[in-house]
């Protein structure tokens, strides 16, 4: 459950967007072999349709990420932002490991339990990367994808699984300066006036969760997601990729190659967008995803 800590700083949010999704988080308590102990999950939900949509967040995030989206979305369709295993508000207990394989199990422990049908998914940035990840070993889970500049190409760090103490606290510590995060999320706009004082709440509210750094470890010294070039043949659901042709985060070569490696794809380009279009560019984003899934 949100901590009276977080509740009070969410106070200082002023984008009625953000204001409105943060109000909207619940949490579902999931079992799951991860954990002898369910696993206290949060989500955001809204809309009537029975065609569900399922949104993932990038790396060190939540699901406030898609506020500017999220609303552009559920008069057409059941929209849910979930907040990856061992990210955004989710419970993160010392015991539990935290890795790209959890997450994908954490993933469909949650879409057995709340949706159990063939879902639109939706990923950004490393959230893309949980989401093909997904796809490929849950097809039938999975009606269409939707990927956001999306991860998925790059190969492991190898320098990550030697962050061992004090390695590991020094690494997430300079995560968490405020300084750090403006830094990083200036670079993720085309337009740095969107780098706002709002933004910075949404991006940062989610450290106050319990033992955050150490899962922001775990995850890490796992090596995180490395490419996928190998297996993208196989994905056999019709691909949306969306980017922004600004993006200074993962460059625009990855757009091309998942173009040309999804079977079933299309690219879009947004102009004057970096690396987050759901928050830079959300209008026009989320009308090119209407058109996409009502074209296919």
């Amino acid at each position: 459950m949100l901590s009276s800590n977080i509740n009070q700083s969410a106070k200082k949010l002023t984008e009625q967007s953000s204001i409105e999704l943060f109000n909207k988080i619940k949490f579902v308590n999931l079992p799951s072999n991860l954990s002898t102990q369910e696993i206290a999950s949060s989500y955001a939900m809204e809309g009537e349709s029975d065609t569900p949509m399922v949104l993932l967040h990038g790396f060190d995030s939540s699901l406030l990420e898609y506020r500017r989206l999220f609303p552009l979305l559920t008069d057409k369709y059941q929209v849910w932002a979930l907040d990856l295993f061992g990210f955004g508000f989710s419970d993160r207990t010392v015991e539990q490991s935290f890795s790209p394989e959890s997450i994908k199990t954490h993933l469909h422990s949650f879409w057995l339990k709340m949706i159990n049908k063939p879902m639109i998914l939706v990923g950004a940035s490393m959230g893309g990367a949980t989401a093909i990840d997904f796809c490929l070993t849950y097809p039938e889970a999975v009606d269409k994808l939707i990927l956001l500049d999306s991860g998925g190409l790059t190969k492991k760090p190898i320098m990550s699984k030697f962050l061992f103490p004090p390695l590991g606290f020094l690494a997430t510590e300079f995560l968490r300066n405020l300084k750090v995060r403006q830094s990083i999320s200036e670079t993720a706009y085309c337009d740095r006036t969107y780098a706002n004082p709002d933004a910075l709440m949404c991006a940062a509210l989610h450290l106050e969760c319990e033992n955050w750094n150490k899962a922001l470890i775990s995850f890490t010294k796992s090596g995180g997601y490395g490419s996928f070039a190998s297996n993208l043949l196989d994905i056999k659901a019709q691909t949306l990729i969306i980017w922004g042709k600004n993006d200074k985060i993962l460059g625009t070569k990855p757009a091309h190659k998942f173009a040309q490696m999804i079977p079933h794809s299309k690219l879009i380009w947004i102009d004057n967008c970096g690396h987050v279009p759901h928050l830079e560019k959300a209008a026009i984003t989320a009308q090119h995803i209407l058109d996409f899934l009502e074209c296919s």
